[in-house]
């Protein structure tokens, strides 16, 4: 048998992490450790040399679906020179798009992670940094005119209605409704 070099220990790991993440946003934390590890390109035994627990990974990939989430909207801040209006705007119009309601993998955490983050118990590192990355969205979400958590709560309650009602026109009618409240009409 040969050894795995240290590099390649921590390009192996980042990989589990990033398709965990995915993977528990697609399809909830009950994704068994040989389909992540498969999903992954590696073996069953790979995972116990990288992790302590199935919740040791479930902790390390909410984290990390919350820093994606992070690098996202102040990518948005950058990329409209520091506006957080515009940055908003286009975060709300990316959030309540088809293309988010059908690709969980690649969305917000705040809606894929929140039925299972509030099955676990409440010592669990996950709870921790679901809760703190809530409350950092939240603020970014924050205007003068609008209370950030609202604004959220529009936001997570309508994906996770669409995402019920996918099969439906009312689906986009959701979507439709909470863009609107969001950005009064425009």
């Amino acid at each position: 048998m040969s050894r795995v070099s240290q590099a390649q220990a921590e390009e192996n790991r980042r990989r589990v992490v990033d398709t965990a993440s995915r993977l528990f946003r697609e399809q909830g934390t009950q994704v068994s450790v040989a389909d992540l590890m498969k999903a992954a390109g590696l073996t069953h035994g790979a995972f116990y040399k990288q992790f302590a627990s199935k919740e040791a990974l479930v902790d390390e990939a909410t984290a990390h679906a919350f820093a994606e989430l992070t690098q996202r909207y102040n990518a948005g801040l950058e990329r409209y020179d520091g506006q957080r209006g515009a940055a908003q705007q286009a975060l709300i119009d990316t959030y309540l798009s088809v293309e988010h309601r059908d690709g969980p993998g690649d969305g917000c955490p705040v809606a894929a992670l929140a039925t299972d983050i509030a099955r676990e118990g409440g010592g669990r590192e996950a709870r921790r940094v679901y809760a703190e990355g809530v409350a950092d969205f939240a603020a970014f979400l924050a205007t003068d005119d609008q209370d950030g958590i609202v604004r959220l709560c529009t936001l997570f309650g309508a994906l996770v209605l669409s995402r019920a009602t996918k099969d439906s026109p009312l689906s986009g009618e959701i979507l439709d409704a909470a863009h609107e409240a969001l950005t009064d009409g425009s």
